[in-house]
This record gives structure tokens, C-alpha cells and sequence, in this order.
């Protein structure tokens, strides 16, 4: 089976869009940089991931980028990279010590050797950064004095062009939320009662690996009163009990691309507080999906979910906006409130991040993914629309509404 990825035509095709917008800002270089835990932007652009180590790519109006390794990582690069100009640089080495590593075989470029060949090649006077708000303030410095030159911040423009997903984008959203939600099957299919919250997360990550998983970005996992902490990461000790509320979402990522899975679920004989909340939630995703249109102002989605909230007395609980963008981050832009007049446009990816905390019931929300298509919108976690479409057909019938 031909599983989708991104091609060197749709790497080819970014740096296009990024060389338009460095001519339209004056600016003869881009320096983007990337890390294991901020990756998201040097992969949009090399499809390189650092483990440990740091790493930056360099682009310029003309010619093959040139992408900044260190010893331990370059042959990850080797495999990943789509550019193939790799330069050791001991900048890129791992930031966490102070000791300085002693790599004897490595072949070491020096930062200011390669500005200085940048320099021929472009005749550099202004230089983009992409990665300012991630990167540690010695690399900074480092970068600063090798180019000598006016630095310019360019992470807005980057978090502008990725925003808008190409059809290999859109393809590995799918696939990402398709490993995401094989997790939740695997944990909807498994009595969890007894079982601690490290347990569970074990059966849906393994069935999430199995599945195709690159990454597990992150798993949230919490039980009882647990869940209402807001990001929580699982208790080795806490046994989820008969009655328990349980919030647990699984992030996958797929090459590159990272999809979230979250349906808000309580086990054995659970309170009627427990259910009037996961009814909430249920109703306002309902209402939440009616506003993921075409160019329907993102407020107008964020109104819809605040409006059921506070009509019920639940605002208090209503801790964040309803939604968010989704790509190479779990979480990116855009982040809309009730005030944005911004409108969601075909090619945009999203999260609904319906959630209540700290309710009688406890906590829980609903994390799904969908792709704005020119008609609506498509689920990459359909597992999430299924579950939440029973809950509504057959709400009728629960004994809590007798």
C-alpha cells in the first residue's frame, strides 16, 4: 500500500512561497531553526527531526539550502533530510550540558565560515529567523555574531504559510488521525476498571504504534478527580475505579503531522453530574461543527460553544477557546476567540477543544480533527463524530433524563 508523504515537489514548492515573502521583506536569508521538541518548522522545511541535538537550515534566494547537523544527529538527517548539503556545526550540538562533547571523528564546520558563504552568495544585509520564540539564547548570540548583519524576525510569516495544508498535508492529517484514533478504539474495547492510568495509556499507545505511529506527541490520561487537572500526565498509582469520569487523549504524529483524539467518556455506574457534563460537551461539539465552514468567521464557532455554556451555568468550567489549529504542532495557529473576524478558509486544519473543568461531574473534553473542505468540513477522527452522533440519537433514552 502507497502511504502518503510529503514529496520533494512539495519541498520544492514551500521554498518557492518562502523566497516570494523574503523578497517582499528585503530579506536575502533565512535561518530556521528546529529542535526534538520544536521541530515543527525546520521539518516544514527539510523534513529533518533532531534527537537530542539542535538543527537549522539556511535559505537562500538561489540553490539547495544548507542544513546545520551535529555529529549524533547528521545521520538521522542522512536518512530524513530532502537537501542533501549536511554541515556538522558544534552550535547544533545538545544545549542541556555544559560540558562540551568530544566527537573526535567529526567533520566540524564553523558557523561563521558558513555566514561568510552565505554572504558571497547573497551579499547578506538582512537576515529571517524563523524559531525566535524557541531558540536558546547562546545559539541566538552565536547566530548574531557569525552574520553580523540586521536580524529579522520572521516566525509570523512562517506560521502564515503553513496554514493553509496542500493535498499531501491534507493526506497526512488523515493518516495521522486514523493512528490517533486506533488508540481509543483499542481503550473502548478494554475493560479499564482496576487498571492504573499507566496501564491504559500502554494499551492505547501500543495499538497507536502498531498502527503506524511515528511519534506518540503526547498522551493525556487522568481518572476521577483527577481529571480535572488540565493537562495531566498519567499516575502510576491512581486505579481507575467503578464510576470514574476519565479524560484521556492520545496525539500521534505521522510524518510529521500530528492528529489528537479525545471523546469524553465515564466507566460502570457513573453520576448523573458525570453524564450532564459529557451531555454538554456532546451538544456544544454539535453545535461547534454547524460553524466549521468556509468562510464563516472563526468567532462565530467559538460564540455558538460559549453561548450553550453560559445558558447552562457552565462558563466557569470553560477554561479556553473551543478550538484550535492543528499541522506539524498539535496546537498551532489559528487560535480563534469570540472576537476574531477571521474566516476559516478550504485547505485549514483543526481541533475542536471543547472541554469543561472542575464540575460537580468533574472534567472531560472533546478533542477531534477536520479538514475546512469547500462545502464543510471533513473528520480525520471520525471515531470522535461516531461516538458523539450515538450519544445524540439515543440521548432520549438514559435514565438521567427520566
Amino acid at each position: 500500500m502507497n502511504k502518503p508523504k510529503i514529496s520533494k515537489k512539495e519541498f520544492e514548492r514551500r521554498l518557492s512561497v518562502i523566497r516570494e515573502k523574503m523578497a517582499e521583506k528585503n530579506v536575502e536569508a533565512v535561518f530556521v531553526y528546529g529542535d526534538e521538541f520544536r521541530r515543527e518548522n525546520l521539518r516544514y522545511v527539510t523534513n529533518y527531526w533532531p534527537i537530542f541535538d539542535r538543527g537549522s537550515v539556511i535559505i537562500m534566494p538561489q540553490g539547495e539550502p544548507i542544513v546545520l547537523t551535529a555529529p549524533e544527529s547528521k545521520a538521522v538527517a542522512e536518512e530524513m533530510c530532502v537537501w542533501p548539503d549536511l554541515r556538522n556545526v558544534p552550535d547544533m550540538c545538545a544545549g542541556y550540558i555544559d560540558d562540551t562533547i568530544d566527537y573526535p571523528y567529526a567533520n566540524y564546520y564553523s558557523l561563521k565560515g558558513i555566514a561568510d558563504e552565505v554572504k558571497a552568495r547573497c551579499g547578506l544585509k538582512r537576515l529571517g529567523i524563523v524559531g525566535l520564540d524557541a531558540m536558546c539564547q547562546d545559539l541566538y548570540s552565536a547566530v548574531d555574531k557569525a552574520f553580523g548583519c540586521e536580524i529579522v524576525n520572521f516566525d509570523s510569516i512562517f506560521y502564515s504559510i503553513r496554514e493553509i495544508k496542500s493535498e499531501e498535508e491534507q493526506a497526512c492529517m488523515r493518516e495521522a488521525g486514523r493512528i490517533a484514533q486506533e488508540g481509543i478504539r483499542a481503550l473502548l474495547a478494554t475493560d479499564i476498571i482496576g487498571k492504573t492510568e499507566t496501564e491504559i495509556c500502554g494499551i492505547a499507545e501500543a495499538a497507536s504504534r502498531k498502527a503506524g505511529a511515528e511519534a506518540i506527541v503526547f498522551t493525556l490520561c487522568s481518572s476521577g478527580k483527577r481529571t480535572n487537572f488540565v493537562v495531566p500526565r498519567c499516575s502510576t498509582d491512581k486505579v481507575i475505579e467503578d464510576g470514574d469520569m476519565v479524560a484521556f487523549g492520545i496525539a500521534t504524529m505521522y510524518q510529521g503531522y500530528t492528529a489528537t483524539c479525545q471523546l469524553p467518556f465515564a466507566v460502570g455506574s457513573y453520576s448523573k453530574d458525570s453524564w450532564l457534563i459529557i451531555d454538554s460537551l456532546i451538544r456544544a461539539w454539535d453545535l461547534a461543527l454547524k460553524e466549521l465552514r468556509p468562510e464563516n468567521p472563526m468567532k462565530n464557532l467559538v460564540i455558538a460553544v460559549r453561548d450553550q455554556f453560559r445558558k447552562e451555568n457552565l462558563e466557569q468550567y470553560d477554561l479556553y477557546p473551543p478550538m484550535h489549529g492543528s499541522g506539524l504542532a498539535e496546537a498551532e495557529n489559528p487560535y480563534p476567540d469570540e472576537k476574531t473576524e477571521r474566516v476559516f478558509k478550504p485547505g485549514m486544519c483543526f481541533n475542536t477543544d471543547i472541554s469543561l473543568f472542575g464540575t460537580p461531574g468533574d472534567s472531560n473534553r472533546i478533542e477531534a480533527g477536520y479538514i475546512v473542505t469547500e462545502s464543510g468540513a471533513e473528520p480525520i477522527t471520525s471515531l470522535v463524530d461516531e461516538y458523539c452522533r450515538k450519544w445524540l440519537e439515543t440521548r432520549a433514552d438514559s435514565p438521567f433524563l427520566k
